[in-house]
């Protein structure tokens, strides 16, 4: 049986409060589900969630509650009802966790995100795919040069 290893995001889960545990091991599943090709890692200290190379979304435990980072406008606007008993705040929504983990909501933020995150990355690749391939050189359209004052005195 081969051996596995803890991940940097299991250490994160592991020293948080033990009450956190389970709470927290919910989130990042409803996160992996939502975003299945998305590679884990820790960035600012948190649970950061990146496709191609792009973070699209944090959580990260605290005291009373967790949280999801960034939230945008966009995000607020469209659960703006499922929001509503939550702390919305500064691109953060804080989740109590005295109560139920709501994974339905959680998935769904995940994705609008990886959507939002998504349509700013094709934007990129098209600039550089519409940038014309040059076929001159600026070496092979100039003027040749005239003699150096050394060559002409020869």
């Amino acid at each position: 049986m081969a051996k596995t290893h803890p991940t940097p995001v299991d250490a994160y889960i592991a020293a948080q409060p033990k009450a956190s545990h389970a709470t927290l091991l919910q989130v990042r599943a409803a996160i992996r589900k939502a975003l299945p090709r998305a590679e884990e890692s820790i960035s600012y200290q948190i649970p950061t969630y990146k496709l191609n190379g792009t973070a699209v979304l944090y959580f990260a435990g605290w005291k009373k509650h967790y949280s999801l980072y960034p939230v945008t406008e966009a995000i607020t606007t469209k659960f703006q009802t499922e929001l509503a008993s939550y702390e919305v705040q500064k691109g953060t929504v804080r989740f109590p966790l005295s109560e139920a983990v709501p994974v339905k909501l959680i998935e769904r933020i995940a994705k609008l995100r990886a959507q939002e995150t998504g349509d700013r990355a094709p934007a990129k690749l098209k600039r550089v795919a519409k940038a014309k391939p040059q076929t001159k050189t600026r070496a092979s359209k100039a003027k040749p040069k005239a003699p150096s004052k050394a060559k002409r005195a020869r």
